[in-house]
């Protein structure tokens, strides 16, 4: 089990909740730490995680997730609900970057991602999560390439395509459909001429007889 599905498991169902999608991250820039703090816990992996309620109505959330050097469990550290998240900063709308900020009402975060292509799949999914759950306070998207604010346009791409299929799948029964009562029509009139012929040639081999 990878990482991301150990998160999910791990820190996300015991609570009714579904994880969307997750990115592992570093700061890009260290954390001031109080002059008295003493007794650190060690290297530990960060994730940011997105996700989503079971039970209705839908509540999203961000949650900060740690795994500490030498353990395999995962530990639940800073959560923010979605409405609380005021901008996301892709940082160069121009290139491939791992590197980019969350703004919420009180934190703001500078992150690198393990890569540039799990930071552009975590930002298709949150913009989608952003636009799907959030009716008012929508967070501001900036310095993003195009390709992650597509996200959701690639989910309506695919829906887009699967209605497609049935429009024309509607269509080619409805043009079977109309060919079957054509033939129907045919048959119906060739029985009929059938059924005349026989009674005329009754009629006529009636009158031979006579």
């Amino acid at each position: 089990m990878n990482a991301k599905s150990a998160i999910s498991k791990e820190i996300f169902a015991p609570h009714d909740e579904r994880m969307l999608g997750a990115v592992q991250v570093k700061r890009r820039t260290k954390k001031k730490i109080p002059f008295l703090a003493t007794g650190g816990q060690g290297e530990y992996l960060t994730y940011i995680c997105l996700s989503v309620t079971n039970k209705k109505p839908t509540q999203a959330s961000i949650t900060k997730v740690k795994q500490f050097e030498g353990s395999t469990s995962f530990v639940r550290r800073t959560q923010w609900m979605l409405e609380q998240l005021r901008q996301v900063n892709g940082i160069d709308p121009n290139r491939d970057s791992p590197e980019f900020d969350l703004l919420f009402e009180n934190a703001f975060d500078q992150w690198v991602a393990s890569t540039a292509s799990e930071k552009c799949t975590f930002f298709q999914v949150l913009h989608h999560t952003c636009q799907r759950y959030l009716t008012d306070k929508k967070p501001e998207f900036i310095n993003c390439q195009s390709k992650i604010m597509g996200g959701n346009s690639i989910l309506h791409s695919a829906a887009d395509s699967v209605t497609s299929a049935v429009q024309k799948a509607s269509q080619a029964l409805n043009e079977r459909g109309e060919r079957l009562g054509r033939a129907e029509e045919k048959t119906e009139e060739l029985k009929n001429s059938a059924q005349q012929f026989a009674e005329t040639a009754h009629k006529v081999r009636l009158w031979w007889d006579k």
